[in-house]
């Protein structure tokens, strides 16, 4: 038996929105882990660096959650708005993850493992920072549009980037890489011992 109108047709379209939510996120993840294990040659950093992606989308939505019910009093929201915020933010994240790692991992070739992290963030802190500021001012132009859909999308990726470039690319990744030490690197031979200063 069918049944139609409005209250079946969002049904349906949560019931859609949360199986894409089940299938599209594992499949995005295990992507950018490969991609990170080939990018890296490591197991340790990219596992941890997925991680902290994950991390950061949860907090974001953590808090979007918050301020549409308590401070905005907003009637509800898209049933697609927390893939496309997974989407944005986490291909934005796993840029940042791979411009700051792909530096470390150069620097601690030639400095070591912790005097390389600290080169690496110093290089491309700066970039990082100046890139996350330009992507949430424009994504928070959105929120001009009288669209509940792109206002929640705006807030969203905008505090997102602000998180990820000012907390989790620039003391979360760096404090994890010092804290796991050389390990964060295995099975690169870097992991297993101290590896020499270049000339």
């Amino acid at each position: 038996m069918l049944v139609g109108g409005s209250s079946a047709l969002d049904l349906d379209t949560n019931a859609a929105a949360q199986r894409d939510l089940r299938v599209v996120i594992p499949i995005v993840l295990a992507v950018i882990l490969v991609i990170l294990v080939l990018l890296l040659r490591s197991l340790v950093a990219p596992l941890l660096l997925v991680a902290t992606v994950v991390l950061s989308y949860g907090a974001t939505l953590g808090v979007a959650a918050l301020v549409f019910n308590g401070i905005f009093r907003f009637p509800g929201a898209d049933a697609s708005v927390p893939l496309f915020g997974f989407v944005f933010l986490v291909a934005l994240g796993v840029d940042y993850n791979i411009f700051l790692m792909t530096r470390v991992r150069e620097e601690t070739t030639a400095l070591g493992h912790r005097r390389g992290v600290v080169a690496g963030l110093r290089a491309t802190g700066g970039v990082i920072t100046s890139a996350g500021i330009v992507l949430a001012a424009t994504f928070t132009a959105l929120a001009t549009i009288p669209i509940l859909f792109l206002v929640q999308i705006a807030f969203i990726v905008a505090f997102g980037v602000l998180l990820d470039t000012f907390v989790v690319r620039t003391l979360l990744v760096p404090a994890l890489a010092i804290h796991v030490g050389r390990p964060f690197w295995w099975p690169a031979p870097r992991s297993r011992g101290r590896t020499a200063v270049a000339p």
